[in-house]
This record gives C-alpha cells, sequence and structure tokens, in this order.
C-alpha cells in the first residue's frame, strides 16, 4: 500500500459536500445575525470610548465561525487540521469591558449553530437574547452614582464640606483623602436627592475651598 492509497480509503472519502445555495445562505444569515449583534452592542454600549471596530469584528466573527464550522462538518481531515491550527491561536488584546466578551462568545456561538443547520435557534436565541441585553443594560437607576472631589485648605474646611454634603445628598460616604503641604483633596461618594446639582456652587464657593468637581461614575472606582 503507497502513500497514496492510504488517502484514497474509504474512510477519508466519507465527506459531507456543501452545496453552494448551503454556503451562500449560512453566510448570508451569519452576516445579518452579525449586524443585529452589532446594533445591539451599540445600542447597549456603556464605556468611555466607543470602538467601531470592535462592533466590526462582531460582525466578522459570525461570518468566520460559520465559515469554519462548515468546513469542519463536511471533511473530517479538515477538522483534525483545524483543531490543531486553531489550538495555538492566542489573544492578546484586552477586553476593558466585561460585556464585550458576552458578545464575542454570543458571535462565535451563533456562527457554530447556523453551519450546524440550526436556523431557526439561531435566529430566536438571537433575539431573546439581544432584547434581554437591551432590558437588562439600559434599565436605568433611580439614584445614579456620582464623584465629588474637593479640595479645601484645613481640617476645618472639611469638616463643613462634610456636614454640607451629608444635608444636600441622598447618600455621601468618603473613597479617598490625600493630605499634602497646605492642601486636602477630598474624594466623596454621593447619591443626589435630585437632579439639581447646584450645591456644587455653593461649595466651590465656600471659605478655604478651591475647586469642586462633580462626576458621574459607572459604580467602578480605584482610590
Amino acid at each position: 500500500m503507497t502513500f497514496g492509497d492510504i488517502f484514497k480509503s474509504s474512510f477519508l472519502d466519507n465527506v459531507t459536500s456543501v452545496t453552494i445555495f448551503d454556503m451562500v445562505l449560512a453566510l448570508a444569515l451569519a452576516f445579518g445575525l452579525g449586524v443585529f449583534i452589532f446594533l445591539v452592542y451599540k445600542k447597549t454600549f456603556k464605556g468611555v470610548m466607543y470602538s467601531s471596530s470592535f462592533g466590526v469584528t462582531l460582525i466578522a466573527l459570525t461570518m468566520i465561525s460559520t465559515l469554519v464550522i462548515l468546513a469542519v462538518t463536511s471533511n473530517i481531515v479538515l477538522s483534525l487540521g483545524m483543531v490543531g491550527a486553531l489550538s495555538i491561536v492566542r489573544f492578546r488584546t484586552a477586553i476593558k469591558e466585561p460585556l464585550d466578551i458576552a458578545f464575542l462568545f454570543w458571535s462565535i456561538a451563533v456562527g457554530i449553530v447556523l453551519a450546524a443547520g440550526m436556523i431557526p435557534l439561531a435566529m430566536f436565541g438571537s433575539v431573546v437574547i439581544g432584547v434581554a441585553l437591551i432590558v437588562c443594560v439600559n434599565k436605568k437607576s433611580h439614584d445614579n452614582p456620582y464623584i465629588v472631589v474637593i479640595h479645601c485648605d484645613n481640617q476645618g474646611s472639611e469638616n463643613k464640606i462634610s456636614r454640607a454634603l451629608k444635608d444636600c445628598t441622598q447618600k455621601c460616604v468618603i473613597k479617598s483623602k490625600t493630605v499634602s503641604s497646605g492642601s486636602i483633596e477630598l474624594h466623596y461618594e454621593v447619591r443626589l436627592k435630585s437632579d439639581d446639582t447646584s450645591f456644587i456652587n455653593a461649595l466651590s464657593a465656600a471659605p478655604g475651598v478651591s475647586n469642586a468637581v462633580l462626576v458621574s461614575y459607572n459604580g467602578d472606582y480605584m482610590g
């Protein structure tokens, strides 16, 4: 038996062919669902810097996953080689937002399910996941957190500021305090009683206060 006869064996010739119609249909649906995932990502994005390239990556991942699974299911030799090739792939890009991981897995899962022929599952599952993400991520909080940054001169000014913040806010918790020569920097986490932010004007005009800053944040704080 020669080396060529091994590759002509009936075991390797058992190939499930993929028709042109199947390929076009799968890739077209992958593109459509990839665009849907991209739109949901754009609608639910809550980060600081929006990356349009990540949205395009979601579309590409959906189509690439579909292409890979179509190849794997059609040829057993190619499937073995694909497993070896993908095992050496390493992603070095840091994921800044935890929710981005869900979108990456969503894109890959949709591509796999589409290539497996379970089109209703891919479409229905995508709609359900998309609606769930839009509802949960865009849910408004009744007490949005804020950070108040105060620069004052001495301990007396700090005590007055602390009392004033507790009186005009719903909740006031000090997060950090930095003391240097002739200056004190205070970071407070506050919950406002209303949308009125005029108390910051009063704080900045208080004796001993050099400046006051009010910043909205998403609840993640390093201090």
